[in-house]
C-alpha cells in the first residue's frame, strides 16, 4: 500500500500549463443510480437517487438500514468466467469500470511502449467482503482463514493487479488508503507518475463494504443516519442533517500526458490543474481543521485565484458539525455564498474511496455540459452553513471553466483538486 501523497504547498506546475497539466481522456462509472457514464449522468441531472433499503443482507436489526446499492450489475456480462472464482463483487465492479474508462479514452494500449502505462487506485472498505468470505469459511464448512490485515492487503493488491493484468498495464501500480479522500489522492499520485515520464494511468477509486462485517464497521463509526426515509436520510448542509448513507461504486479515469493525448487526437474532458492534501490536528489538540488550507494550496498550485472557480463539489459529510466546518472553510476561501456548491453524492451515498473519484467525474462532465448537478433532497442550507447550495433542480451555468473538488477522509485526511475544462 502506498503512503498518502504529500506535495509542496504551492509548487508551480512548470512550463506551459496547457502542456503540463494531465488530461482526462476516459471516464468509467459504477454508481447506485446508474451503471456506466451515460446512465449515471442522466440520473444525476434528473436528481434521481439510488439510495434504498439494504437488500444485500437483512439489515432490519441494525440501527442503519439504507444504502446506495448497485443493483443492475451482472458480473458475468463484464468479467470473464475464469476470473469470477478469483474475485469479489468490488473487484468485478472495478474491472468493468476500468474497461469503460479505457474504451472511452479510445487508446490503443498495444501501441504504447512497455511500462508506459500503469494503475493507481484508492481503497478503503472493500476488503470487508473478502474478509466476510473468510469468516464464513472458518465458521461454516471450514477451510483456510487469514487475518483481517491479510484480507485487506490481498484485496487492495488484487483489485489494482487485476486491472493491470487484464489490460497489459505493466508500468507502476499502487493503492492509496485515505478513505473518502482517496480518489483525489490516487489521481494526484497518477499525476506524479506522468511527470516522471509515463504516458497513461488508470486512476480513481471504486469501493464497497455492503456485507454484514462491513456494515458493523460502518455502524460502529457512529456517523450513519438512522432515518429509514430514502428522501430524508442524507441531507448535507441541512438543518435536518442526521448523518450519511453508505454507498458503493465510484469512478476510474484515464489520465494521460497532455502532449501524447494531443498527438493522438484524443478527446479531452478536462485537465488536472492543482491538488493539495492536508491533515487535521489530533482530536482534542485544539487545532483547527485544515480543509481550507487544502483548497487554498490547490488553487495556489494551479496558479488560480478564488474568483476563477465556478463551482465547488463538496465533501458533504451529512453531520451538522462537519457540514458547518466545511461551509465555513468554503466561505473563508470564496466569501459567503459567492460560489455555487453542490453535492451530487446525496443520490449515491458516501462511497468511501470511490466517492471523491465519482465527484471528480461529475465535475468534468459538468464542465463539458455547462450545468451544475443538484444536491438532491436538500431544500435549503442551514443558517449556519453560508454556501450557495444548488438544491433540487440542476442549474444551467454558461461559462463554467473551473471546478474545485473537496474530500475528507476518516482519520483527518483532507484533499482538494482543481480541474479545468478542455479548450
Amino acid at each position: 500500500m502506498t503512503a498518502p501523497v504529500t506535495e509542496p504547498t504551492a509548487r508551480p506546475a512548470g512550463g506551459d500549463p496547457a502542456r503540463t497539466a494531465p488530461a482526462v481522456t476516459g471516464i468509467g462509472v459504477a454508481a447506485p443510480n446508474g451503471l456506466g457514464v451515460p446512465a449515471w449522468w442522466a440520473a444525476v441531472l434528473r436528481g434521481e437517487s439510488g439510495i434504498r433499503p439494504v437488500t444485500r443482507f437483512d439489515a432490519r436489526r441494525y440501527p442503519a438500514q439504507l444504502a446506495g446499492e448497485i443493483r443492475d450489475f451482472v458480473a458475468e456480462e463484464h468479467v470473464p468466467s475464469r476470473l469470477l472464482p478469483q474475485t469479489d463483487h468490488m473487484t468485478r465492479l472495478a474491472l468493468a469500470t476500468a474497461d469503460e474508462a479505457l474504451a472511452d479514452a479510445g487508446v490503443d494500449l498495444s501501441a504504447l511502449p512497455d511500462y508506459a502505462a500503469g494503475v493507481v487506485t484508492a481503497g478503503s472498505a472493500g476488503g470487508f467482503e473478502f474478509g466476510q468470505r473468510e469468516l464464513e469459511a472458518l465458521w461454516g464448512k471450514g477451510g483456510r482463514f487469514v487475518s483481517a490485515y491479510q484480507s485487506f492487503a490481498w484485496f487492495y493488491a488484487v483489485n489494482t493487479g487485476q486491472i493491470s493484468i487484464r489490460n497489459g498495464l505493466r508500468g507502476p501500480s499502487g493503492v492509496l488508503v485515505t478513505e473518502q479522500a482517496g480518489g483525489l489522492d490516487a489521481v494526484a499520485q497518477a499525476r506524479r507518475q506522468l511527470r516522471k515520464g509515463l504516458r497513461l494511468l488508470v486512476t480513481g477509486g471504486v469501493d464497497s463494504a455492503l456485507c454484514p462485517w462491513g456494515w458493523v464497521a460502518h455502524v460502529a463509526g457512529g456517523e450513519l443516519t438512522g432515518s429509514t426515509d430514502p428522501a430524508g436520510a442524507y441531507l448535507p448542509f441541512s438543518e435536518d442533517a442526521s448523518g450519511h448513507v453508505v454507498g458503493e461504486g465510484g469512478a476510474l479515469l484515464v489520465l494521460e500526458d497532455p502532449v501524447a493525448a494531443a498527438a493522438r487526437g484524443a478527446r479531452v474532458y478536462g485537465t488536472v490543474q492543482g491538488y493539495a492534501a492536508t491533515f487535521d490536528p489530533a482530536p482534542g489538540s485544539g487545532g483547527a481543521p485544515r480543509l481550507r488550507a487544502a483548497a487554498e494550496q490547490a488553487l495556489a498550485e494551479a496558479g488560480l485565484a478564488a474568483g476563477d472557480v465556478d463551482v465547488v463539489f463538496a465533501d458533504a459529510a451529512g453531520r451538522r458539525d462537519a457540514d458547518r466546518a466545511e461551509a465555513e472553510a468554503v466561505a473563508a476561501v470564496f466569501g459567503p455564498g459567492r460560489v455555487p456548491v453542490t453535492a451530487p453524492k446525496t443520490m449515491t451515498g458516501r462511497l468511501a474511496a470511490g466517492g471523491a473519484a465519482l465527484d471528480l467525474a461529475a465535475a468534468l462532465l459538468a464542465l463539458r455540459d455547462q450545468v451544475i448537478p443538484p444536491t438532491a433532497h436538500v431544500a435549503a442550507p442551514a443558517a449556519d452553513c453560508p454556501v450557495d447550495l444548488v438544491t433540487e433542480v440542476r442549474r444551467p451555468a454558461g461559462g463554467l471553466r473551473t471546478a474545485l473538488v473537496l474530500a475528507r477522509g476518516r482519520g483527518g485526511f483532507n484533499a482538494a483538486m482543481v480541474v479545468r475544462a478542455a479548450d
